[in-house]
């Protein structure tokens, strides 16, 4: 019996040995901005195992930010970012994302510094129906506003301040295209169809990383007045309404400001903006970033369909089924 049990514990032994071989090197980020690196030997829905080389680690899902590869770690480690305006591209669980996010946290900087830093992120979303506030997530044209902004609409136009001889000057992009939408989430996925095209992205920072107090502004064109600066603080990070969470700012939020950034002293965007109590001040509400993310990088998920724009998602047909011949 004694053998049997010896016999079995080395099958065991010698299939995690390959396991750990054949498993992916990563690095896993912590929400403790802390991060241990390794070979992962499983990932599972409420867990992760990294085998460390002295010991074998499980790690509670929630408390994973990220993995990356050990490619992306080493790529990064040998390109740092020359500026701090443009953040590089992460990945999540391996995959390449359309928004950026910064390596490390860049240095907080006074609303003035940063304004004129952002100044080309920030546009202004207009529809037959009204208008609203939107940003860049990359260089290619992809930018995040409200669905509310764009509901029942397909006539969208953004407004663009680029930065030419050291002042703003504004263009209007016609070719806009409707990639993704969440109604639920009240979060649209735009992308501006205009060859050779470049734009200045923001990059997405962690809203759970903020505190209560903490400082925080908005940049949006409040009842069409554009590029307009509100600051304040984070009065709550768990604001609850119909089920979701919002982040509770008393930056002044105004119609208009819908689907614009909300940014933390570092110039990365903690939240979308999307409504305000009408019957106080200083009750405004946005929507926490990791919301978008998720939104973002579940993106397939919501695409639009402009064949069926009720459906949020355009399914491909089944496969046909070979058609069997009956011979006579």
């Amino acid at each position: 019996m004694s053998r049997i049990l010896c016999d079995m514990l080395k099958y065991c032994l010698s299939a995690l040995l390959c396991v750990a071989v054949a498993g992916s090197a990563a690095t896993v980020q912590l929400r403790d901005k802390a991060s241990v690196t390794g070979t992962i030997l499983a990932e599972k829905h409420d867990q992760v195992i990294i085998d460390l080389g002295y010991t074998v680690l499980s790690i509670p899902r929630n408390q994973v930010v990220k993995i990356l590869s050990e490619d992306v770690v080493t790529e990064k480690a040998s390109k740092a970012p020359k500026s701090t305006t443009k953040a590089p591209v992460t990945t999540e669980k391996g995959f390449k994302t359309i928004f950026t996010t910064s390596a490390t946290p860049p240095k907080e900087r006074s609303v003035r510094e940063l304004v004129n830093v952002l100044g080309e992120s920030v546009v202004q979303v207009r529809t037959p129906g009204g208008l609203g506030s939107g940003f860049f997530i990359n260089e290619d044209g992809y930018l995040i506003t409200n669905f509310h902004v764009t509901e029942g609409e397909t006539q969208i136009s953004v407004e663009v301040y680029h930065s030419k001889n050291g002042e703003l000057e504004r263009k209007s992009y016609k070719q806009v295209r409707i990639v993704a939408l969440n109604k639920f989430a009240d979060l649209a996925l735009l992308k501006i169809e205009e060859k050779d095209a470049k734009f200045v992205p923001v990059a997405l920072g962690d809203s759970e990383q903020l505190a209560v107090g903490e400082r925080v502004f908005a940049i949006g064109s409040p009842l069409g007045l554009e590029r307009t600066v509100t600051e304040g603080i984070i009065s709550t990070k768990t604001r609850q309404f119909q089920g979701d969470l919002y982040l509770q700012t008393t930056a002044q939020i105004n119609p208009g400001n819908s689907g614009g950034p909300l940014f933390n002293m570092r110039g990365e965007v903690v939240g979308v903006t999307n409504m305000k109590i009408t019957f106080g001040e200083g009750l405004g509400f946005a929507i926490p970033i990791e919301a978008v993310k998720f939104f973002l990088i579940h993106r397939d998920s919501f695409s639009y369909d402009n064949d069926n724009p009720s459906n949020a998602y355009r399914y491909l047909e089944p496969p046909s089924r070979a058609k069997k011949t009956v011979s006579e």
